[in-house]
């Protein structure tokens, strides 16, 4: 078809979308089931558990009826089986413009996904670096009401059983003694924390977030793949993949009846405040393990989302065996923790000592009962894939039941039998480790003995022999195949790819779960069988039909009183405000390079500069704030290396502290505190690091004397300028006046006082002011060159110099506006009445006190002492300030170590 003369699909041959969509989707590959047309393709391998295969170590009577497989036989060559109903509904709700209208809809997700600012971290991945945009398909996943009840039941029942045996493992061990589960599976495992034994936690209950990895085989069942119960990840992810999916088709979205997932994140919020241990209303936060974990987008998206604190382990301790908050009012109680970090990381007192990310002493807050954790510690061993051959046992034991959903046959190699059993099946299987993810253990990703030879094979079965428990052995599952959106030929088409579906179980009460009537689907890519995100794979959203109402639950509350709006409104961190804190004194601190470097650059490339004391000033003032090394030549010595050494610095992120570094540090600041920040300002923070390192790389690229070219570098500097001023005033006029921002305004205030005031005193010091050249340079330094002209015209004597860089209450750069705008915010930080100032703010000087005559006094030597050892003061002064800031506020030590709320 030529996409140039004609519509994406000529529908006028076929009379409905659903039908146009059959003769144009290709159908999924030969023995994986086709999700477009819900057919059950005939089985090209051997069906699990046949005699060609050692005993599985599932139920095989739990196992559903295989669905018939269809009969394409009567189909005429080219032509596909009728989509399933579902999928034909979808399609036929596309809309007046149908088919034609899908790549448009592709860019609106592309576009809504960047604008959001949902990204997946890939810590490997190249071509996007660390922060890589989310991978989200066109198409949902649909899955049908009588799937659904599957799934539904032996989720449900397998949530259960896992919390059964935590609540065993770490209590009375009847099932290692009985031989139920191997001790090396569990006591060997270093998921399993003997620091837990004989915990009791809240509620009775271990499990409150489990996740399952399902895949659908052959024959249209559902298969368990694999369980994550530590941290496992999707919540927030499979939420922005519904309002985006939900977004481009609102009309299939409500005419398929899809069930919503509100009811059940509330469920669970009930169901944790429910069981926390103490306070009323409980408070619960999210633990995350920081900006740089590759989840962290949803971290701080589910966290917004259930209107919780998301925290890191530095804005948390431990107090008589209690958890506490650590804010800037004081330190606040938590009654309950979801975690998204590691088991190991929590506590480096008895788990990891290297540690950074937990708290020192949480575990014995949680032995003592005080902290509700979802979920408890203790239960990555649930996560080895050797586990899951045993469940089937385990059920009939704890629940005397049969597991109705069954899991792929999985064999551990550190039992001899099986071992020897399943060697000569590993061509056809999946070979994991038994311990993922641990140093301690061999540890290697899932391969596939379908993609080997057979000296690999060869290779592999010596392994496994020789370290055999290290080894699980599972069964290899053809992936079912979904229709997706793909646009690597021409304007787009439908393409099959594998799809796990990954579900949730969530505590909605004690011992009670609910599964969430949703999930998240991940593809893998057009040439993978394994559907990894770390592997370059996408997402899909889920749709869940139900044949009922639909739950219209929100989490929107109907009925607010003040008393309420006050505990909803998210308490300031220490560790938030102080990434404020820094991220205000950062932005400042490049606006000064900038301008600084600016200065200096125009000064060079004029024919007038001749003056020793101009010269010297520049110098110091370069020096002082990192545009050049300390080893370089001096100015008056050396102009033109003076000049190449700033302009190749300005984009040294490694070893320079330049207008580069300082962008970057703005950026990681920023990160820090993501979930505080608009997008706008995220992005515009982003892009301008970005831009300036790549304009910056391309000019110290080029050849020769080009690589240093003065002008191409103040244009550099004048885009970075225009970036700085776009963060200014989104940080100035787009921003809550909280205490956050507070700390925003005061970091940058300090950082200003001290530039400028240093800037001040080298300039008379130096001499350089008294010279017309250096006179101007002062002035434009502080940004006020258009205001000092208008009111002072041709005058160039000290006095109109100081009357409006030192004492005018109305210039945002004077040194009295900025001590007077300290001292009234660092007031307003420390809670004092209208009005009236903090011991804190008495520690900068009063510029009320401040007076033109004692200032232009030149005295004996004409040495202006008075105003230079105020400029040291204000320098002094901002330092100290800046010290106390960070000893109140952010390691609340000395009396700043009380409790709140309590």
């Amino acid at each position: 078809m030529d996409s140039q003369n004609t519509s994406l699909f000529d529908a006028q041959a076929l009379e409905a979308p659903a039908e146009l969509a059959s003769a144009l989707a290709p159908p999924a590959a030969p023995g994986h089931f086709d999700e477009l047309r819900d057919i059950a393709t005939p089985q090209t391998t051997p069906r699990l558990g046949t005699p060609s295969q050692p005993a599985p170590l599932y139920d095989a009577a739990s196992v559903p009826p295989a669905a018939p497989a269809s009969d394409e036989s009567d189909l005429a060559p080219g032509e596909h089986a009728p989509l399933a109903p579902a999928w034909a509904g979808f399609f036929e709700n596309l809309g007046p413009d149908g088919f034609d209208d899908l790549p448009r809809r592709a860019v609106s997700l592309e576009r809504q996904i960047r604008d959001n600012g949902v990204t997946y971290n890939v810590y490997a991945d190249a071509v996007h670096g660390p922060q890589r945009p989310w991978s989200l398909d066109l198409f949902p996943l649909i899955v049908s009401p009588e799937s659904w009840a599957q799934i539904e039941t032996g989720v449900q029942q397998r949530v259960r059983l896992l919390d059964r045996v935590m609540a065993d493992v770490y209590g009375p061990q009847q099932l290692l003694s009985e031989g139920l589960l191997p001790p090396a599976l569990v006591q060997g495992n270093p998921g399993y924390l003997r620091a837990m034994h004989g915990v009791k936690p809240p509620g009775d209950t271990w499990l409150h977030i489990t996740a399952f990895d399902l895949a659908r085989g052959p024959d249209g069942n559902w298969w368990v793949v694999s369980q994550r119960t530590q941290a496992p990840s999707g919540l927030g992810y499979l939420l922005e993949n519904r309002l985006a999916i939900a977004r481009q088709f609102p009309q299939a979205f409500e005419n398929l009846h899809v069930q919503r997932l509100a009811a059940t994140y509330h469920a669970m919020m009930e169901g944790l405040q429910q069981m926390c241990p103490a306070g009323q209303p409980p408070h619960i936060a999210l633990l995350t393990p920081g900006p740089y974990n590759e989840t962290y987008f949803e971290h701080a998206y589910l966290s917004r989302y259930l209107g919780i604190t998301l925290v890191e382990g530095s804005d948390l301790t431990v107090r008589d065996q209690r958890l506490y908050l650590k804010t800037l009012q004081g330190l606040r109680p938590v009654h309950g923790l979801i975690k998204r970090l590691d088991d190991q990381f929590l506590d480096p007192l008895e788990l990891r000592p290297d540690s950074t990310l937990g708290v020192p002493g949480l575990l014995q807050a949680i032995r003592a009962g005080n902290v509700l954790v979802a979920n408890m510690p203790g239960s990555a061993f649930l996560e080895s894939p050797a586990l899951l051959g045993f469940l089937p046992a385990l059920a009939r034991r704890l629940l005397d039941e049969k597991l109705q959903l069954p899991a792929l046959p999985t064999w551990w190699c550190g039992e001899r039998a099986a071992m020897e059993a399943v060697l000569p099946l590993i061509s056809d299987s999946a070979i994991k480790a038994t311990y993922p993810g641990d140093d301690s253990h061999t540890s290697f990703p899932a391969v596939l003995g379908t993609r080997m030879d057979r000296r690999e094979l060869d290779e592999w079965a010596g392994r496994i022999l020789r370290q055999g428990d290290e080894h699980t052995v599972q069964s290899y599952l053809p992936l079912s195949q979904m229709p997706t959106w793909t646009e690597d030929l021409g304007r787009g088409h439908i393409a099959p790819r594998a799809v796990v579906l990954r579900v949730f179980a969530i505590s909605d009460g004690p011992r009670s779960w609910r599964v969430l009537p949703g999930g998240l689907a991940r593809l893998a890519g057009p040439d993978a069988q394994i559907a990894s995100m770390q592997r370059g794979g996408s997402s899909a959203d889920v749709w869940v039909q139900t044949l009922g109402e639909v739950d219209m639950t929100t989490l929107l509350h109907s009925h607010t009183t003040p008393a309420s709006l006050a505990r909803h409104r998210a308490p300031v961190t220490s560790r938030a405000a102080e990434n404020m804190f820094w991220l205000g004194r950062y932005t400042e601190r490049a606006e000064n390079a900038v301008r600084l470097a600016r200065v200096t650059l125009d000064l060079l490339g004029g024919e007038e500069v001749s003056s020793r004391a101009l010269l010297n000033w520049l110098h110091q003032l370069a020096e002082r704030n990192a545009l050049v090394p300390r080893e370089v030549p001096s100015l008056p010595k050396s102009r033109r290396v003076f000049e190449r050494t700033l302009i190749a610095e300005l984009g040294d992120v490694e070893r320079g502290g330049s207008v580069g570094f300082s962008l970057s540090c703005v950026r990681r600041s920023a990160a820090a505190v993501r979930e505080r920040l608009s997008q706008d300002h995220w992005n515009q923070i982003v892009r301008a690091e970005a831009d300036f390192l790549r304009r910056s790389a391309e000019q110290a690229g080029e050849k020769g004397e080009a690589g240093y070219e003065c002008g191409a570098a103040l244009r550099l500097l004048e885009s970075a300028s225009a970036a700085l001023a776009a963060m200014t005033g989104a940080q100035t006029d787009r921003m809550t006046r909280d205490d956050a921002w507070r700390l925003l305004s005061i970091g940058r205030h300090i950082e200003r006082l001290a530039f400028l005031s240093s800037a001040l005193t080298a300039g008379f010091e130096t001499g350089a002011v008294h010279e017309v050249a250096g006179f101007e340079a002062m002035v434009a330094l502080f940004d006020s060159t258009i205001t000092f002209h208008a009111r002072y015209q041709q005058r160039r004597d000290v006095a109109p110099l100081v009357d409006l860089l030192v004492l005018d209450g109305d210039n945002p750069r004077s040194l009295a506006w900025v001590t007077h705008t300290l001292r009234k915010r660092i007031a307003k930080l420390a809670g004092s009445a209208p009005g009236k100032l903090s011991a804190l703010s008495y520690e900068l000087p009063d510029p009320d006190g401040w007076t033109l005559e004692r200032l232009c006094d030149a005295g004996p030597e004409s040495q202006y002492g008075a105003l230079l050892d105020l400029c040291s003061a204000c320098e002094t002064a901002a330092y100290h300030v800046s010290d106390a800031i960070g000893t109140r506020y952010f390691t609340l030590t000395s009396e700043s170590l009380r409790s709140v709320g309590a």
